[in-house]
């Protein structure tokens, strides 16, 4: 989920720190669609709960997987076996100008930077393309 606000230049985009005990890694709002639930709906109750903003989410016109077999052990059990990839369902929400999350405890830490530093921040290429691209969407107009 790729969080932007209004800034002085075009716009700035949220990162978070995850805590140590989820790998310490700067990356964006992120989780799992549950049984049943349908993909905004899931990324809308994600940045409910990793940030307290409730906004409505937009569908980034964009297809990523990565490769599971990269992940640790305990995140490749969360998949059926065989699993090899993973394809994410990208999205963008808007905070208002201003505004900071409330953090949960997958959390530690917080920053909102232009889209290079957030690009530059970010440890793993799928989130740094959805930054790219919500940018470039954004400085269109859309």
């Amino acid at each position: 989920m790729v969080v932007h606000r209004p800034a002085q230049e075009r716009h700035e985009y949220l990162v978070v720190l995850r805590s140590p005990e989820r790998h310490g890694y700067w990356h964006l709002v992120a989780g799992g669609v549950g049984w049943g639930e349908e993909p905004a709906t899931a990324a809308a109750r994600e940045l409910r709960e990793e940030t307290g903003l409730a906004a409505p989410v937009v569908h980034l016109p964009l297809t990523l997987s990565y490769d599971l077999s990269e992940e640790p052990e305990e995140l490749r059990q969360r998949f059926p076996p065989g699993t090899e990839q993973v394809e994410l369902g990208l999205y963008r929400a808007e905070a208002p100008a201003g505004w900071e999350p409330v953090l949960d405890e997958e959390h530690v830490d917080h920053r909102w930077l232009p889209a290079a530093a957030a690009v530059a921040l970010l440890r793993w290429p799928e989130p740094q393309e959805a930054v790219r691209v919500a940018d470039a969407l954004l400085g269109a107009g859309s």
